[in-house]
Order: structure tokens, then C-alpha cells, then sequence
């Protein structure tokens, strides 16, 4: 039996043209969750995973399969599809999981022959053994794991092209920031694999450069951040002689002895989610945990960096309270802080979100043609209407923001200040020329195919 698992091509990375750019091998990441998949998949299936970030396949001039299983982001739910009819046009059953499809199963539903929603690895037996006989159901309903029971990753069956390799250590996230559907998907709860298989499959990865999918790898609870100890004492035990990222909040930065064992452990970089300046913009995305206890950003980023840890910080636009120069705004308070990196997103509704459901409710949702709209769901592109920002005020805002913070005297002195503090000046290096040259001109051509007219052309009235 042929198996083939497929990474539909992402606009983010596609349009960032992966293969023609030396810096673009830093952003592409490996499809996890099919790994994973395929470590489920029994001996007797022959699988093979496609990541069309890399180039698409003509799949016509392949064996055929008796079996293709999907995963894909909102962004990537338009070539999913198409993905899906061009094996079904040959009788090939194709079945599509993860977010997307579990947050639009109907209209997954009319585009493959069968969806898992939720966490696919309860069913995914049940599918395989459905398929040999005959027997696909069009729905499957995944219920949440207990990690213990998710096998190590097959990282052997995507072995070359990729700077970084994946691994998810936990899953859910109690913050349920309204614009995340992390919460909506993998639940509130935090729930972690055990160190043990951790440390091994690290171990599994040939990839000296580790990126941690997990939304928090630390926790928000005193147990949870102990446990995250125990797990870096672990690692360092084990000697695995890997460096990573991964992605934390702004707690990380409040005891010593976890950022102490997170930089022994191979920590390098932290990627952390700011999302406002303003207090009233974090309260208005239900993100306050931010702010607690009269916080000092500067000083927590400086904690972290100390321990030879960059920290990159994340933020929003086209939040209700935003204005006209809030792209200055953002550069200046992540240069006031001290950020090694920034990354600026576009205020998008994504379906499962409480965010999406206030925008369907006000009428305010406008890149709204779907499935073909989904491509402009990267985060990077406006696709909606914004309280007080026209469409092109939310380009020119992201754009001075990034030219601001990305000059080249501001990455030089970046560069010197983590060589005078003891960091890594070459990661923070490449991770300002990486964000410089994707951002300033990697959608451009999207922006300009767009159709205005459709509504984003006006902020909300009022």
C-alpha cells in the first residue's frame, strides 16, 4: 500500500521563494504533524511525504497512491484543494486534517473524500484500516492526546533541505488570546510529552538547529515552569549537543535559574508574543498576562540576554485602538527594549477564533471569496476592515515599521551588541537580514493582484 503525506505550499514561504533565496532555508519548517503520522503508520504502508515549499511535484508522473493524507494551515487551504482534486480526478481517496479542516470541516468536507478533525492520532488507525477495506468515513473526530501515546516524529523521511528541525514537546495554551485559535483547537490545558521521549527524539534529529513548535514551552504555573526545569536538567544530562528555539512568554524572563538551565540546555533564541504596545491593546485581545505586576520590558529582555539568549519580539497591527503611526510606535518601543528581532503581523480573523466571529458578526471581514481568499490568510495581509486604518495605511504602517527597525545602522548595532555581550552576533545577523530582505519585498506582487475595491479600500466608519 502507497501512503503519500503532502504539505501543500504556503504563500508565506512560497512567495518568500524559498529555493532561490540562501537566506530563505532559515524559515522554512518541516510539516510536523505528518511526521508524526507517518511514526503511527504501520510497516506495510509505503510512505512518502511531499513539501511543496520546496517545489511541487507532478504528482501524474508518480506511482499511484491508495492513499493521500493532507495537513494544512489556513493559508494553505486553496492549494490543498487543488492538491485533493487532481488525485481524486484518478480515484485516489484523499483525507485532510489539522486546523484548517477542523475549524471548517463542512467545507473541507465538499473538497476531500474524508476529514479528521481535531488531534488526528486517536483515529488515525482507524482511517488506514477504513481505507483497506473500503470503508472511509467522511468525518473523523480526534479527540486530545495524551502525549504520552504520540510517537516520535519520522524525521528520516524529510532528511535534507531544512536549517532547523521540529519537535513538539506540549500542547494547549490557557492564555485563549482572542486572534489564536490554539485554544480552540488544542484546548486550554497544558498537557506535555515525557521528558524521556523528548531527550530521545531529540536524539532522532540529525539537524544541529532545533525549533520547539510548542505556543509555550515554559507554562504560566509554578509546576509548570518546574517541570520545564527538570526537563532542561535532563537535556544537559543527556549531552545532546543541540541548539534551539522555541516560542515563550515574558515570564521566562522572571527566574534565573530557568533561563540559567534553558541556555546550558542549548537555548539560543526565544520568540515571544508582545502584540501591543498599549495596555488597552492587550486588553483588547485578552492578553494581559503581558502586563502583570507593573512588568519592565527592557529589563526582562535584558535577564534573558544575559544568559546569551536572543529574544525576538513579536507585534500587531490593525488592532481597534491602533492609528496612524503605530508602525513607528512598534519600532521604537521593540528597539527600547532591546529586541535582537522583530516580526509584525496583520491583525487576521482566522476561522475558530473569537476574533473571527466579532468580524463575521460586524460585516468586517472583506477578503472573503472563499476557498480562494484563504491563500491571503498568512498574517501578512490585510483581509479585513480596520477601526481606524484604510488598507493601504495598514501596508504603509508595517512598511515604516520594518524599515525603521531594520536599518542598517539599527542591525549593526544589534550585531555589536550581542558580540559585546557575549551572544551569538551571527544568529542575530541573519535573523535581521532574513526579516529585512523577506519583509521589504516578499508580497508586494500579491498586494498589487489584490482587489481593492472589495471593501479594503475604507476603515470602519466611525
Amino acid at each position: 500500500m502507497i501512503l503519500y503525506l503532502i504539505n501543500p505550499s504556503n504563500p508565506l514561504v512560497s512567495l518568500a521563494k524559498s529555493k532561490e533565496s540562501h537566506w530563505n532555508r532559515f524559515t522554512a519548517w518541516k510539516p510536523l504533524g505528518l511526521l508524526v503520522l507517518a511514526g503511527l503508520t504501520p510497516k506495510e504502508w509505503d510512505i512518502t511525504v511531499f513539501d511543496e515549499n520546496f517545489g511541487k511535484p507532478d504528482y501524474s508522473k508518480l506511482p499511484q497512491p491508495d492513499l493521500v493524507g493532507i495537513s494544512a494551515f489556513t493559508s494553505q487551504a486553496q492549494r490543498a484543494y487543488a492538491v485533493a482534486a487532481e488525485f481524486r480526478a484518478r480515484k485516489v481517496p484523499v483525507v485532510m486534517g489539522g486546523i484548517h479542516a477542523s475549524m471548517c470541516a463542512e467545507e473541507a468536507g465538499k473538497n476531500v473524500d474524508s476529514v479528521v478533525c481535531g488531534e488526528a492520532e486517536g483515529v488515525w488507525s482507524q482511517v488506514l484500516a477504513d481505507v483497506r477495506n473500503g470503508s472511509l468515513k467522511p468525518v473523523y473526530k480526534g479527540e486530545r492526546q495524551d502525549l504520552a501515546c504520540v510517537p516520535a516524529a519520522r524525521h528520516d523521511l524529510l532528511p535534507h533541505g531544512y536549517f532547523f528541525g521540529s519537535i513538539q514537546i506540549s500542547r494547549g495554551c490557557p492564555l485563549a488570546c482572542s486572534f489564536c485559535s490554539v485554544t480552540a483547537f488544542n484546548g486550554g490545558h497544558f498537557r506535555r510529552r515525557p521528558i524521556a521521549n523528548v531527550i530521545e527524539e531529540f536524539k532522532l534529529m540529525k539537524e544541529k538547529h532545533i525549533l520547539i513548535v510548542d505556543d509555550n514551552l515554559i507554562g504560566t504555573r509554578a509546576d509548570q515552569v518546574e517541570h520545564t526545569k527538570e526537563m532542561f536538567r535532563q537535556m544537559i544530562a543527556a549531552k545532546l549537543n543541540k541548539k534551539w528555539i522555541a516560542q515563550v512568554t515574558i515570564n521566562m524572563a522572571d527566574d534565573d535559574e530557568l533561563l540559567r538551565l534553558a541556555a546550558a540546555a542549548g537555548c539560543f533564541g526565544v520568540f515571544i508574543g508582545f502584540e501591543s504596545v498599549k495596555k488597552e491593546g492587550l486588553e483588547e485581545i485578552h492578553k494581559k498576562f503581558n502586563i502583570q505586576h507593573g512588568r519592565n520590558m527592557k529589563a526582562s529582555i535584558r535577564r534573558i540576554q544575559k544568559h546569551g539568549i536572543n529574544a525576538v519580539g513579536s507585534f500587531i497591527i490593525g488592532l481597534d485602538i491602533d492609528k496612524k503611526y503605530i508602525g513607528r510606535d512598534i519600532a521604537r518601543a521593540a528597539r527600547s527594549y532591546g529586541l535582537d528581532a522583530l516580526n509584525v503581523m496583520f491583525l487576521t480573523p482566522l476561522p475558530g477564533t473569537d476574533l473571527w466571529n466579532k468580524m463575521l458578526s460586524e460585516n468586517r471581514i472583506t477578503a472573503n471569496d472563499f476557498p480562494n481568499d484563504w491563500k491571503y490568510y498568512t498574517l501578512t495581509f490585510p483581509v479585513a476592515k480596520y477601526m481606524h486604518l484604510t488598507w493601504s495605511d495598514m501596508l504603509s504602517e508595517k512598511d515604516s515599521c520594518y524599515r525603521n527597525f531594520y536599518a542598517y545602522p539599527h542591525i549593526l548595532r544589534r550585531t555589536n551588541s550581542s558580540l559585546w555581550h557575549f551572544r551569538n552576533p551571527f544568529v542575530t545577523l541573519i535573523s535581521n537580514m532574513v526579516f529585512r530582505i523577506n519583509t521589504l519585498r516578499f508580497d508586494r506582487k500579491t498586494y498589487e493582484n489584490f482587489d481593492v475595491s472589495r471593501g479594503h479600500s475604507n476603515a470602519v466608519p466611525g
